[in-house]
């Protein structure tokens, strides 16, 4: 089927598949969109399935409940960790997915406890939008003493399981490498993990994946390019490996060898969304923009909506000057997010907002976004405000934007 197996198909048993296998790992919101799918497509097909419907329907409301209680546990770890403004989006959502009495109660209880923290935190000399970044620095670690267990089982949580029990079993000095990967502390994350290397013998570790990074990050492409190479050679199928591998081809403009590589790898991963975009991304790193923004044109036009193949496709278009595109499929991408009840990544907002404001879009709904950027991306908060500030002077509004312009100053270091 070539890269058909890349996409759903068009029959509703087909979405309702997938959004089976989505809702068993967990990934509710995305079974959402895919059985009301289904259930769109039954329309089309056999509205008469009175029994096919109510079943989707059914699969709809748990799913949505589902989602529900699992925004509900985010919302209270990132009050938990501080993060009072992503808490509150996903209390938010929960309440828009749920009409269980008791979740709703439960929800609004949290809102309020939301609420009367956040009213301890206001600043008065600065606008709404401001908030206490919380301090998320790991602990230190030294090389006498004993790694932080519990902050390297949380960096190692998202990894799957035979993955998270190997790195358990490699040792102290692996754990601090890691930990130091993590910390963007390359240096010592490759003398920790050039150890933990030593002390391993088994040519089928993941160590040489994660000292690959730490060099990649050190721009030492010789070194990691070799431990990439001998570790494909033992575990062809770890996906990341090409990855990098890739990366590392692309710095060094050898991209005849990252063609060749993608060419080596194995049929499942060659047609999955992850080695489609490696092919676009050589294409793109090449400089051949046109040829990459045929390759990803063709496959969304073609199939099933996939996020990862638009965000490369609205980059290429950026590549391209062709910025009226890449602004109209941000703005797909949000709204997307917003269908299947998931948090808008930051990056697409302002990608989003920063395009339209180019362009002489100075709208509420931009101003909106930059507004929330200031608490998601605060190390810019001085170019958020001045885009405030421009924007309520193109609306008129004058105050505001004085107001905001002397925020932008202030950030900056300027006054203060």
């Amino acid at each position: 089927m070539g890269l058909l197996n890349i996409f759903s198909s068009k029959n509703p048993e087909d979405y309702e598949s997938k959004g089976d296998r989505l809702a068993d790992t967990g990934a509710f919101g995305k079974a959402i969109v895919e059985y009301e799918r289904a259930l769109a497509r039954l329309e089309k097909t056999a509205p008469w399935d009175d029994g096919f419907r109510q079943n989707l329907k059914d699969k709809i409301l748990n799913s949505r409940q589902s989602l529900a209680l699992q925004h509900k546990k985010t919302a209270a770890d990132m009050m938990a960790a501080g993060y009072n403004e992503d808490a509150q989006q996903y209390i938010e959502l929960a309440l828009e997915l749920t009409q269980d009495p008791d979740i709703v109660s439960q929800l609004e209880s949290q809102k309020r406890d939301l609420e009367a923290r956040t009213l301890e935190v206001i600043q008065n000399e600065e606008p709404d939008v401001e908030t206490t970044e919380p301090d998320m620095e790991p602990p230190d670690e030294t090389a006498d003493e004993a790694p932080d267990g519990e902050y390297f089982t949380a960096l190692i949580g998202t990894l799957p399981e035979d993955v998270q029990k190997a790195y358990q079993d490699y040792g102290d000095a692996f754990q601090h490498g890691y930990i130091a990967l993590n910390r963007g502390d390359f240096e010592s994350a490759a003398a920790y993990l050039s150890r933990a290397l030593a002390e391993n013998a088994d040519s089928r570790t993941f160590i040489p994946l994660e000292l690959s990074t730490a060099y990649l990050n050190l721009e030492k492409f010789d070194d990691a390019r070799k431990l990439l190479e001998g570790f494909i050679q033992h575990r062809p199928e770890t996906l990341p490996a090409y990855q990098l591998l890739c990366e590392i081809y692309w710095e060094t403009n050898a991209f005849d060898s990252a063609e060749a590589l993608l060419d080596s790898l194995p049929p499942e991963m060659a047609e999955s969304v992850a080695g489609v975009v490696l092919r676009g991304e050589t294409l793109y790193h090449a400089g051949k923009f046109k040829e990459a923004k045929t390759l990803y044109r063709d496959l969304l036009k073609t199939y099933d909506w996939n996020e990862t193949i638009a965000r490369a496709l609205a980059k290429t278009h950026e590549a391209l000057n062709e910025k009226a595109n890449a602004r109209n499929i941000y703005r797909t991408i949000m709204d997307q997010c917003s269908s299947c009840h998931a948090r808008i990544d930051p990056f697409i907002k302002l990608k989003y907002a920063d395009l339209s404001f180019a362009s002489g879009l100075h709208t509420s709904e931009v101003l909106e976004l930059y507004l929330s950027l200031v608490k998601e991306d605060p190390l810019n908060k001085a170019d958020f405000y001045e885009k405030i500030s421009q924007i309520y002077a193109t609306q008129g509004n004058q105050a505001e934007a004085r107001r905001f312009e002397l925020f932008a100053e202030k950030a900056r270091g300027k006054t203060g």
